[in-house]
């Protein structure tokens, strides 16, 4: 993330109990979850640098499109002649007329803007501006569309829209040892289910980076993987987040602990008997388990509102057997996810309200410091 010009409009106070030592911490100001103004600064400088937007392979052949975002954040997802994703601004060079209506998806040899019908090759070089050809003043290279800068990591497609983040490599640093393993990339997504939850973004991550809660919401969970195993990591770049074991009888996450496909190859003996939960800061959340690969992507959608898709990778020579049945993996985590959402929505309820303030932190919740002082250390305009 990179330095910020304007400091976000929280309490001083606020932000230096976030950031105090842990042990003696709280957690963010109530104005970071409730403020629409907090939330107008996130888009402006937590959303504008480096966050993901999708899965590669959800753009599947040549000319494959797909609108993310919208407003300020609206970007457009192509795969060119050259089999490359490339990422646009979905703003038409003519008129300002999106490109694409936000979640769209088609798939054609150039793109077209539906008000008037100027199209661009794959390339987003500019192909046809109906009339403008009768002008000698008009130079149709002066009107491509604005390319932002994208890597696909992966198989995670990954955007600056600002241009102004730093290199991509700093902001993975530390995580390639960690996911590269897993080989995400050569996995099939099998399953998605989409969510829309009422909260704040940033309280679906603090959920995700502790299990001081799963004992009293997720029996399910809590059964398989013991709420008091695994550790937090740190990692340089900005990513975040820790492992948990499985007990001795259980081969992944589910219901019974059974797995109904076949293991990732070339795991170690650690990583076939945890689970990873990393996020990617801001908006990635990514569960690698022996068996499969998990992701949660959001998109904030207002102060108290959020989008969340959650998908299901599994290895190709599952995905591929006939008959092969996901639900193993999928039924477990709509289960928990959803015993996850209502704390959320239900924590969002009380944020609302005028008489609450920041809690401190138990020592289960060390990865939820890292997450509150990776937001506060943004608001205060640090890296």
């Amino acid at each position: 993330m990179f330095k910020q010009s304007d400091p976000a409009p929280v309490p001083a106070a606020g932000l230096a109990a976030a950031l105090a030592p842990f042990g003696t911490s709280r957690m963010l100001p109530r104005e970071a979850y409730v403020d629409q103004a907090v939330f107008e600064w996130e888009k402006r400088n937590i959303f504008s640098g480096w966050h993901c937007v999708g899965h590669a392979a959800d753009l599947d052949g040549v000319g494959a499109q797909r609108a993310v975002g919208s407003g300020a954040s609206g970007i457009l997802l192509v795969r060119g002649d050259d089999g490359a994703v490339r990422a646009f601004a979905n703003v038409c060079r003519h008129r300002g007329h999106e490109l694409m209506p936000c979640g769209a998806s088609t798939k054609r040899r150039g793109v077209v803007c539906p008000y008037h019908a100027w199209s661009y090759k794959l390339n987003g070089e500019l192909r046809n501006a109906p009339g403008f050809d009768q002008l000698d003043s008009f130079d149709a290279a002066e009107f491509g569309l604005t390319e932002l800068r994208l890597v696909d990591w992966h198989g995670w497609l990954f955007v600056d829209p600002s241009g102004l983040d730093g290199d991509f490599a700093d902001h993975v640093a530390g995580t390639e040892e960690i996911v590269g393993p897993y080989r995400p990339e050569d996995l099939t997504v099998v399953a998605r289910h989409s969510y829309e939850l009422a909260t704040n973004w940033k309280v679906i991550v603090e959920n995700y980076q502790e299990c001081y809660h799963c004992s009293s919401i997720h029996p399910e969970l809590s059964r398989i993987s013991p709420p008091t195993s695994g550790e937090n990591i740190e990692m340089p770049g900005n990513w975040m987040g820790g492992w948990m074991s499985m007990i001795d009888e259980a081969e992944t996450m589910s219901l019974s602990g059974r797995s109904g496909g076949v293991a990732i190859k070339g795991l170690s003996e650690q990583e076939q008997r945890t689970v990873m939960y990393l996020v990617g800061f801001p908006n990635l959340l990514v569960s690698l388990h022996p068996d499969y690969v998990m992701t949660h992507t959001m998109t904030p959608l207002a102060v108290d509102r959020t989008h969340v898709e959650c998908a299901w990778a599994f290895p190709r020579e599952a995905a591929e057997r006939p008959g092969f049945d996901p639900s193993y993996a999928v039924d477990f985590w709509d289960l928990t996810n959803r015993q996850d959402w209502a704390a959320c929505e239900s924590v969002q309820r009380g944020l609302s309200s005028p008489h609450a303030r920041p809690g401190p932190l138990a020592l289960q919740e060390d990865g939820v410091y890292q997450f509150v002082t990776r937001v506060a250390r943004a608001y205060a305009g640090e890296r």
